[in-house]
């Protein structure tokens, strides 16, 4: 979770134009060996430290569990055999450069960090949740991506969270822009505003990664409406297949093209 503020709505997808092309990074496609392309994915937050606390009083570490697990999933079927989470569901705590040293030592080529988001506390409203006092936010929803700029691989994060949020937008997700916000606790440079991408330098686990990192916000848990939605399988399922298709075009060396417009609303 990363604290913030403001508005930005969802869309419902009503026949989708593709968002994006990809084409090769300077060259053509090249084969991707899946089987030894290592992903590293990385759950966020741990029983000790269990992150947000959603509209209905679910830690964010249960919906970055859930997620993470169906992603692993994913990417294994897509042929990703060595895919796998940096910490186990039950850890009682793991500290963050641990991720990624967890990570590099089993030769990851791609890591990935899971959360679920919330906003400053200024942005919460009270509201009551079979008899207990919770807080939610009525308007703000949407998923983010956050990348390093600096690292010798700030341009291949940053061209995986591309290929990422344009496979998110061509499912009719939309992301939110609030952490470019100026308030306190937010005011993140805004690298891709169609697709949500944010540059974050001081994120531990994007400053200590020594391979390809992107930390993914899968949506607000303190928006009611999008908390159930994060919660539903074939939710998970639709971020985990886009999420696949991101690493098997990243794999074979494609970038995103273009960004088109989608027939949502």
């Amino acid at each position: 979770m990363l604290r913030g503020a403001a508005i930005y709505l969802g869309a419902v997808c009503i026949g989708v134009t593709p968002i994006a092309t990809v084409q090769a990074a300077g060259h053509d496609a090249t084969p991707c060996d899946r089987t030894h392309f290592t992903i590293a994915i990385d759950p966020g937050h741990s029983r000790e430290q269990p992150g947000a606390i959603s509209a209905r009083g679910v830690p964010e570490r249960a919906f970055n569990e859930a997620l993470s697990a169906q992603v692993v999933a994913s990417l294994r079927r897509a042929g990703f055999a060595q895919t796998f989470a940096t910490h186990p569901d039950d850890a009682v705590g793991i500290g963050l450069e641990d991720r990624t040293r967890v990570a590099a030592e089993r030769g990851a080529r791609l890591f990935l960090s899971i959360h679920h988001d919330s906003v400053q506390p200024q942005y919460l409203t009270r509201w009551s949740h079979r008899g207990v006092e919770r807080l939610h936010t009525p308007r703000i929803r949407g998923h983010s991506l956050f990348v390093s700029g600096s690292g010798d691989e700030a341009a291949e994060s940053l061209r995986f969270a591309r290929l990422f949020g344009a496979e998110l937008r061509q499912r009719c997700l939309v992301p939110t822009l609030h952490h470019a916000e100026p308030v306190a606790g937010e005011s993140r440079a805004l690298i891709d505003r169609a697709l949500g991408i944010y540059r974050y330098d001081e994120l531990a686990v994007l400053r200590t990664a020594t391979m390809p990192a992107v930390l993914f916000e899968a949506g607000m848990i303190v928006h009611r409406g999008e908390e159930a939605q994060l919660q539903r399988p074939a939710h998970r399922l639709l971020l985990a297949g886009a999420l696949t298709r991101a690493a098997i075009a990243f794999c074979e060396g494609l970038a995103p093209k273009h960004v088109a417009k989608t027939r949502c609303r």
